[in-house]
């Protein structure tokens, strides 16, 4: 172990996303990606000011939560950027020292080490904050044996759609405004203790038309890995630009969600209505001799519209929602490793092209 990971990860924790209406949003994760419900908390538990559904799949859990007023935070969060992340919670075995070594590297604090319990036990959880109006919370569960956290109860309702076989959070990206990605590096490298996995500038990132830079911060046993984006100058209005218009500052762009079977994964989640980016018959006419030899039916592959990549390790596949919000913000990608730790470079063009037609479509471009 390095000497330097004074901030020991064990892995996403949740992730809590502030949107209009909850009940609705839970119902979608769980309808259309396979989420299982778990936990409720709101008027019912005593909550006056927010109403929070949480649902879970493999390791992903997903928190959803809705203000009660309009003079809520979580109110106006959602007013102002639409539904968006707002907490990525990371699981560490001491919440307070990990809240103590940030602390002294220069982190600016939102919520010092609070201890909740109930009779499952206790959890310690402490928050920080990182770019835009996003915020890392540290959970100890170590002494708790609850449902989710204390002050949620059980949701146990009769609908249960099938999973869709999701299994953890890969990574999160990160979009900022243009001169503020080497900050935000600068601060997960420092404050955080991450290093950097790799990074991309718009020569690698780039169409015709649009570009942007990216560079990826991961923690010590790579279960945490943040790309962080930042528009680069283009004849057009970049994917970043059009997300940080809409979004009205930096936040997290999409997320990206692991499956041992990505065919199965994106086919189910198509039949339930799930929108996903489209990759036009071209690409497929050399992406063989790319990749060389792969474990999946090529035909398959290409009906999906699956993206295919290899690096020194292996290969992967992938695929990307459109926009799941009414805004042009929030997606998701859908992941499948195969050996392969890098981020699909050699789908970059393929996948810009299919944005910014997209884009167009929405009058953005």
């Amino acid at each position: 172990m390095k000497e330097q990971e004074f901030l020991p990860i064990s892995g996403t924790d949740y992730v809590e996303f502030y949107v209009g209406n909850a009940k609705q949003a839970a119902h979608y994760y769980q309808s259309a990606f396979g989420f299982q419900p778990l936990a409720y908390s709101g008027l019912e538990t005593g909550v006056k000011d927010r109403t929070s559904y949480v649902v879970r799949q493999g390791k992903i859990t997903f928190v959803l939560t809705a203000g009660m007023h309009p003079d809520s935070e979580v109110t106006r969060h959602q007013a102002q950027h639409g539904d968006g992340v707002k907490v990525i919670a990371l699981w560490v075995d001491d919440a307070r020292k990990s809240f103590e070594e940030v602390m002294k590297r220069g982190a600016e604090a939102v919520e010092e080490p609070t201890v909740h319990k109930d009779d499952s036990g206790e959890v310690v959880t402490a928050s920080i904050k990182t770019y835009g109006e996003t915020i890392h919370t540290f959970v100890e569960r170590k002494n708790y044996n609850g449902v989710f956290l204390p002050g949620f109860v059980a949701w146990d309702p009769i609908y249960k759609a099938p999973e869709t076989g999701l299994l953890y959070v890969d990574h999160i990206v990160g979009n900022v405004n243009e001169g503020e990605m080497n900050k935000v590096v600068d601060f997960y490298k420092n404050v955080m203790g991450f290093d950097q996995l790799i990074s991309f500038d718009d020569k690698d990132i780039s169409t015709e038309y649009t570009a942007l830079m990216s560079k990826v911060m991961a923690n010590q046993n790579f279960r945490i890995k943040f790309p962080i984006n930042e528009p680069a100058k283009g004849l057009k209005k970049s994917q970043v630009e059009e997300f940080l218009d809409f979004y009205l500052g930096p936040g997290p762009q999409h997320i990206a969600m692991a499956t041992e079977d990505i065919i199965h994964t994106v086919s189910e989640m198509r039949s339930r209505g799930v929108d996903f980016l489209s990759t036009p018959a071209t690409y497929y006419e050399d992406v063989w001799d790319r990749v060389g030899v792969i474990d999946e039916d090529k035909k398959e592959l290409k009906k999906n519209n699956i993206l295919i990549d290899r690096d020194d390790e292996g290969y992967l596949l992938q695929l990307f929602t459109k926009p799941v919000e009414d805004r042009p913000t929030f997606f998701f990608e859908i992941i499948e490793r195969k050996g392969a730790r890098s981020f699909g470079k050699g789908n970059f063009k393929a996948l810009f092209e299919a944005i910014e037609r997209e884009q167009e479509s929405r009058g953005t471009l």
